[in-house]
């Protein structure tokens, strides 16, 4: 079995940063606060208006909601005074910001299913990434003509019957690359190409024939013979993918929806999900009643794995990077983009390398592990999106609800505002009496308006659930 993995890491600086010189550089301290694996999600069927099932259990999904029961824990320690926190006390009454000496960073074993994960194949040496192979892992430089597999099938719900059968020329070792101010730079093999990304980059009707502009090919130079598939499917209102064979199969930018086996889900692709959360925190709607900013990531970090900079820039940065007129604290984060040489042991490329000899299906774990660094029951096992080991019977009980499931982070929530006194409430909280999950989070009023004009400039299709599936107490 093999399955995805991501995390947050904090990155603490020194207090005095003076001591920064090229042959002494500042020493950090890295401290790994959540973490997620995963590859499924339930279908719409299956889910349930009590908040109490996971809808979506992708790895990038569990470490975010497990990075929240973090933030939520140190709150706690904030508000009561009793340990040392990440977060001080804002201008305003009740409310908390980030410590200046500390950032995160986001790391996914897989590129993100959705946007980010169609990446054009070309006809020449200098490959974007390398496609998954039987012997991937093992090779650094081979001669394929057949068994190329999509990234998609990295996770259970993207296509495993889209094997691209290609004969291609791959180029042996990996690539690191960087987006920092707008540039793209490229490197392997100490051979160094950047240019400025396409300011048309974001655009939703931007068609795999602009895929050239993107990738910054030369006309002549090479040539966008096909795109590795994703699952995910184009939400209705979408302008929908062609089917073509080969490149223009997709069209890239379009919002998506998470598919399931014969059940339609409801959970938006991890690359939409990750190009919210560069907008409008990670946090969420509940904490942002804390909160004087939201909580944003100060990079991604894609493991080995077929990978494109200028796709993942275009999915996480480049669709949003034209939104205006949000409140104050929100905006489009300059988010670093990078990917890492390590390959996840777990991951189904690693696996299958492993075992490339033995009979049987691979087919991914459909578990899903969540862990967050706080002292009470950090790590949390789910399947079907209920506790593993869950019944039929027990269903709807205390003990068949996750950690990280909405009704058990809003009763953490509840349970941090019961231990702060009234009078010292943020003046979100105190104004008008909240009962409901979907009032509380309604009531955030900055987070609602930054959503709202998110929506209406880009996001106008993403799929939303019925307001009854949030009026639990």
């Amino acid at each position: 079995m093999w399955t995805l993995l991501a995390a947050v890491v904090k990155i603490q600086s020194p207090a005095d940063k003076a001591c920064d010189t090229p042959d002494k550089p500042v020493q950090v301290t890295k401290e790994v606060v959540s973490m997620g694996t995963g590859t499924k999600c339930i279908g719409q069927s299956k889910m349930r208006k009590n908040g109490d099932i996971l809808n979506d259990s992708h790895a990038e999904v569990i470490a975010r909601r497990s990075f929240q029961r973090y933030l939520l824990h140190q709150l706690q320690l904030a508000a009561t005074l009793k340990e040392d926190s990440i977060f001080v006390p804002g201008t305003q009454k009740g409310v908390w910001k980030l410590r200046r000496d500390l950032i995160f960073v986001f790391f996914s074993s897989h590129t993100p299913c959705g946007d980010a994960s169609i990446i054009p194949m070309l006809e020449f040496e200098d490959q974007p990434c390398c496609p998954v192979f039987r012997n991937w892992a093992n090779n650094s430089s081979v001669e394929a003509s057949s068994n190329l597999e999509a990234p998609g099938n990295e996770r259970k719900c993207e296509d495993p019957d889209s094997p691209v059968t290609k004969k291609m020329r791959l180029e042996p070792g990996n690539a690191a690359r960087e987006v920092t101010n707008g540039a793209v730079h490229h490197q392997s093999f100490g051979k160094q190409k950047s240019g400025p990304i396409s300011p048309g980059i974001h655009s939703c009707d931007l068609t795999v024939e602009g895929l050239a502009t993107v990738t910054r090919i030369a006309p002549g130079s090479a040539k966008v013979i096909d795109v590795y598939r994703t699952g995910a499917k184009c939400v209705p209102g979408e302008a929908g993918d062609s089917g073509k064979p080969g490149a223009a199969f997709h069209q890239v930018g379009l919002l998506r929806v998470k598919p399931g086996r014969g059940d339609r889900t409801r959970s938006m692709s991890c690359s939409d999900k990750m190009a919210r959360w560069n907008v409008l925190g990670c946090q969420g709607a509940l904490l942002m009643h804390l909160l004087e900013e939201p909580i944003y990531l100060s990079a991604v970090v894609i493991g080995k794995c077929p990978y494109s900079q200028e796709a993942m820039q275009r999915a996480l940065i480049g669709r949003c990077q034209n939104v205006s007129a949000l409140p104050k604290g929100f905006g489009v984060q300059e988010l670093k983009i990078l990917q890492s040489d390590l390959l996840f042991e777990q991951s189904r490329s690693a696996v299958q390398a492993k075992r490339a000899d033995s009979p049987g299906r691979l087919v991914p774990c459909g578990a899903a592990i969540s862990w967050s660094a706080v002292p009470e029951q950090p790590l949390d096992v789910t399947a079907n999106g209920f506790p593993q080991g869950t019944t039929k019977k027990t269903i709807g009980s205390l003990q068949a609800r996750s950690q990280i499931s909405k009704v058990e982070l809003f009763r953490s929530f509840q349970k941090l505002l019961s231990r702060i006194a009234r009078d010292k409430w943020p003046h979100s909280l105190r104004v008008q009496k909240l009962d409901t999950y979907q009032e509380y989070k309604e009531a955030a009023s900055s987070y609602q308006e930054a959503w709202s004009t998110l929506r209406k400039q880009v996001f106008g299709s993403w799929i939303r659930n019925p307001p009854d599936y949030h009026q639990f107490k």
